[in-house]
C-alpha cells in the first residue's frame, strides 16, 4: 500500500522540500507539505527574536500547532523534515503517537554558527533517522544519539534540464565565460575576487554579493529556475563550489549544474571525485585560486574539451539514479526496511 507522506519544508520552486514533494507525487503517493516559512517573521525581525528565543523562529509555536494538526488529520506513515526545521519535542512526540516515522534530510550543518541551530540540536535524537548529504556531519550526529545515513544531494529532472538554444536577446543577457550560482560566503569571495582581478567575464547569481564592491558589476541577482537554466546555457564554464562553513564535500549544484548541461570547473574534494571520477573524466578540479584561474583559461581555449566534459558529467548524473525520486526511494526503503509493498 502506498504510504502517506508529509513533507516539512519550503515548497518554493528550487527548494529541497519542493523536490521531495514532486517526487512523491510522481510516485503516486498521497502527499502534503507544511510550509516551513510559516515559522519565520520578516528577515530582520526573525534574526532579532531568534537570538532571544535560543535559535527558535518567532512563530515556531504556531508552526508546530499547524504541523501537529496536519498529522492528526492526514495520518501519515512518514513525516520527512527537510533541513534545520523548528519542529519541537512536543510535536515530534505527537508524530510518534500517531504511529508515523519522522526522519530529517539535513540539508545544512547544524554546527555551522551561521545557522544558530541550538534549538534544533536538542531534537536530533528524537528523529527516527537523520539523512545527511555531508560525510563530515556523520560522527557528530552519531554522538548526539542519532541513527544516521549518508544520502547525497540530487537533481530534479522537471527543473534541472538543459535549456533550449538561446535567442539573440538571451545571448546578450546570459553569456559569460564563467558562471557561479550561490551565496557570497567569505571563502567563496576569496576564490571569486582573483577571477575579477584577472578580468574574467563573470556572472554571479545569488545573495549578498553586493556587499563586495568589486563584485557589483558582475552581480545578476537571484536566479529563478528558468534563469538558472539559461545562465548555464550561456556560460562557457560553470563553477562548482562547496560551502566550507557547512563542511560540505559536495553541494546541490554538484548535481544540478551537470544535469543542465554545464561544463564544470570543480572544487577538489573526495566526494566530488567519488561522483565524477578522476581529473579529466567529467570535470577538472582545482585546490586554490591560482590553479582555478589556470584551468579556467585552459578550458576557455578548448571548446571541444568543454563540450566533452559537459556531456560526460551530464551522463554521470542523468544516468546515475541521482534524482530526488531516487533519494525518496532510499529514505522509504531504509525507514521501512522493505515493508512498503506488504
Amino acid at each position: 500500500m502506498a504510504p502517506k507522506i508529509l513533507i516539512v519544508g519550503n515548497p518554493g520552486e528550487g527548494h529541497v522540500g519542493s523536490h521531495f514533494f514532486r517526487a512523491a507525487q510522481q510516485m503516486e503517493f498521497p502527499v502534503q507539505i507544511v510550509d516551513i516559512r510559516n515559522a519565520y517573521a520578516q528577515r530582520l525581525a526573525a534574526r532579532f527574536f531568534q537570538k532571544l528565543l535560543g535559535g527558535r523562529p518567532l512563530y515556531s509555536k504556531q508552526f508546530n500547532r499547524q504541523l501537529s494538526e496536519t498529522v492528526r488529520k492526514m495520518g501519515p506513515q512518514l513525516v520527512l523534515v527537510t533541513g534545520i526545521a523548528p519542529v519541537d519535542l512536543v510535536t515530534l512526540q505527537t508524530i510518534r503517537n500517531h504511529n508515523a516515522s519522522c526522519v530529517n534530510y539535513l540539508t545544512d550543518d547544524p554546527w555551522n554558527p551561521a545557522h544558530n541551530a541550538s534549538g534544533f540540536l536538542e531534537t536530533i535524537s528524537c528523529y527516527n533517522a537523520i539523512f545527511s548529504p555531508r560525510k563530515a556531519n556523520l560522527d557528530d550526529l552519531k554522538k548526539e544519539g542519532s541513527v544516521v545515513h549518508y544520502l547525497p544531494f540530487a537533481y530534479a529532472p522537471e527543473v534541472h534540464f538543459k535549456a533550449a538554444p538561446l535567442n539573440e536577446v538571451e545571448i546578450k543577457q546570459f553569456s559569460s565565460d564563467l558562471l557561479f550560482i550561490g551565496g557570497a560566503d567569505s571563502d567563496r569571495w576569496d576564490l571569486i575576487c582573483p577571477m575579477i582581478r584577472a578580468k574574467i567575464n563573470l556572472a554571479l547569481y545569488g545573495g549578498y554579493w553586493e556587499r563586495f564592491p568589486e563584485a557589483k558589476p558582475y552581480v545578476k541577482g537571484l536566479a529563478s529556475p528558468d534563469a538558472m537554466r539559461k545562465a548555464v546555457g550561456g556560460a562557457k564554464v560553470t563553477l562548482c563550489l562547496v560551502r566550507r562553513a557547512n563542511r560540505d564535500g559536495h553541494s546541490m549544484r554538484t548535481f544540478e549544474l551537470p544535469a543542465m548541461g554545464g561544463c564544470l570547473l570543480t572544487q577538489d574534494t573526495q566526494e566530488h571525485r567519488d561522483i565524477f571520477g578522476p581529473e579529466g573524466n567529467a570535470t577538472v578540479y582545482f585546490k586554490n585560486s591560482a590553479e582555478m584561474i589556470e584551468k579556467l583559461r585552459w578550458l576557455l581555449a578548448n571548446e571541444p574539451e568543454r563540450n566533452r566534459l559537459a556531456t560526460a558529467a551530464q551522463k554521470i548524473i542523468v544516468n546515475g539514479k541521482q534524482t530526488y525520486q531516487h533519494r525518496l526511494e532510499t529514505i522509504l526503503n531504509t525507514t521501512f526496511a522493505g515493508r512498503m509493498n506488504q
